[in-house]
């Protein structure tokens, strides 16, 4: 006898120990940050009020939603609108995880062998792009031209062009700022008017990282964050701090892997499982995994913040408004792809993907995203197994009002006036010299400060 589909409940970010935090600490976090937090984790941005705001309100009836019901025993429940805050609340950003991974492997990547790459840079340059983040544009630009030149030469084809995706991350295993790339890279080139496809040899990494280098450096010194002192200065470190990472071969048949990955560059800056909030202390308990040489028994690590520690933390990795952290290059570039679809020549691959027309409509059905995710339909109905659908969508402020008050819902949990307090004694947190203060331009501050090869690569 089969078992019964799980029933769909709507998701409750209040009931989260993410949500109870931001939601205590908020108004005494922002009002603090500039005296406490401004030179660890950068300048203080107008915008991340209005993102925590919108934080607070999502999946809040109150705010809008819609019906759903049954069309065989009329069960019905309202679904609430999301705040769409995508890379400070945990449940939207999932949803654009999944939806980005489904889109990129249907509409940009072809089906050619593909590889994954990390360009990672020194901890003594990453104050540079805390305290200016439009320089996180630029190295994804300087990843992309060191790729470009080097793959370009490794295949003996008139005007080879490479494809790639490349999204910037900001932190690290604990929110510690640590900007570096993360790339999805045709393992070769494309060239001719057919849309060819040419494998390339392994690439040499270090001479790779090389050209990586050379890049940031020139970009950092043509925007006057850095002079030719420190970049000397630099070059002569044992270990110079940057690195270029190269996964295996992702074969085009191997669409599991591929989504996967896509997924992967993107992923949200901490995981809501690995956190625990201890109200009473004002404490944040975050698990992940552990470093070479401090590694526990089951291979993870955990740090204690303060709440406001936490939020400042957090806050510094959400971009600012219209800021991009995924760009397109080469062959997958928007242009790129523009025109090929212009001229319907998109498709005219070896190998290509079967039409999937039908598929790109789906991919931004709700329901689909949410059964994805949490393995439930939220469109069977938990009564009769039958088939549930949206009927309408409420937004009107006085609509909404009557039907919940109707319900008994519209004073549900509602949310209590901030709380401001007083009297809140920080953690001493040892911060490097490096995000000390902002960044100037005093080479003779900076020596060599003998980091392992792992505090560079893994921190």
């Amino acid at each position: 006898m089969a078992l019964p589909a799980a029933s769909y409940h709507p998701r409750r970010p209040q009931d989260t120990d993410y949500y109870h935090c931001v939601e205590d600490y908020f108004e005494t976090f922002v009002q603090s940050y500039d005296e406490h937090f401004s030179k660890q984790y950068g300048f203080w941005r107008p915008y991340i009020e209005k993102v925590i705001y919108r934080y607070l309100d999502c999946g809040d009836l109150r705010h809008g939603f819609a019906r759903v019901r049954c069309k065989d025993c009329g069960h019905e429940y309202l679904l609430a609108f999301s705040c769409k805050r995508r890379h400070f609340c945990p449940s939207c950003h999932q949803k654009r995880v999944v939806e980005f991974g489904e889109w990129l492997c249907l509409d940009v990547l072809k089906k050619v062998p593909h590889r994954h790459f990390i360009f990672s840079i020194p901890k003594i340059l990453r104050r540079y792009f805390l305290y200016d983040r439009k320089l996180l544009a630029g190295l994804s630009r300087c990843a992309w031209e060191a790729l470009k030149v080097f793959i370009q030469q490794a295949v003996p084809e008139k005007e080879p062009i490479p494809g790639a995706v490349i999204a910037v991350q900001t932190f690290g295993d604990f929110l510690g700022f640590n900007p570096h790339c993360h790339i999805l890279l045709t393992d070769g080139c494309f060239y001719g008017n057919k849309g060819m496809f040419r494998v390339a040899p392994p690439l040499e990494l270090k001479k790779l990282e090389a050209i990586f280098r050379h890049k940031v450096f020139r970009m950092l010194l043509n925007k006057r964050k850095i002079t030719k002192e420190m970049v000397a200065m630099l070059s002569t470190w044992q270990h110079s701090g940057f690195n270029v990472f190269c996964g295996n071969r992702i074969l085009p048949k191997d669409d599991k892997a591929m989504e996967n990955l896509a997924r992967y560059i993107i992923r949200a800056s901490f995981s809501q499982e690995r956190m625990h909030y201890l109200e009473q202390e004002g404490k944040v308990i975050y698990t992940a995994k552990a470093r070479h040489g401090h590694r526990s028994g089951d291979g993870r690590a955990s740090k204690t913040f303060s709440a406001l520690e936490w939020l400042a933390a957090m806050c510094s990795h959400i971009p600012n408004r219209g800021e991009q952290m995924v760009r397109y290059y080469g062959y997958y570039s928007n242009v790129s792809r523009g025109k090929r679809k212009e001229t319907g020549t998109d498709d005219a691959l070896p190998c290509i993907l079967e039409p999937v027309g039908h598929l790109k409509t789906l991919r931004k059905n709700w329901a689909r995203l949410i059964q994805k995710i949490y393995e439930v339909d939220p469109l069977v109905c938990p009564k009769c197994q039958g088939i549930m659908r949206i009927i309408s969508f409420i937004e009107d402020r006085q609509v909404i009002r009557n039907i919940l008050t109707h319900l008994g819902l519209w004073l549900f949990r509602s949310r209590p006036p901030p709380k401001i307090r007083t009297g809140i004694t920080l953690s001493e947190s040892k911060t490097s010299d490096s995000f000390a203060h902002p960044p100037h331009l005093h080479a003779d501050a900076y020596a060599d400060p003998q980091y392992s090869w792992d505090d560079y690569i893994q921190s």
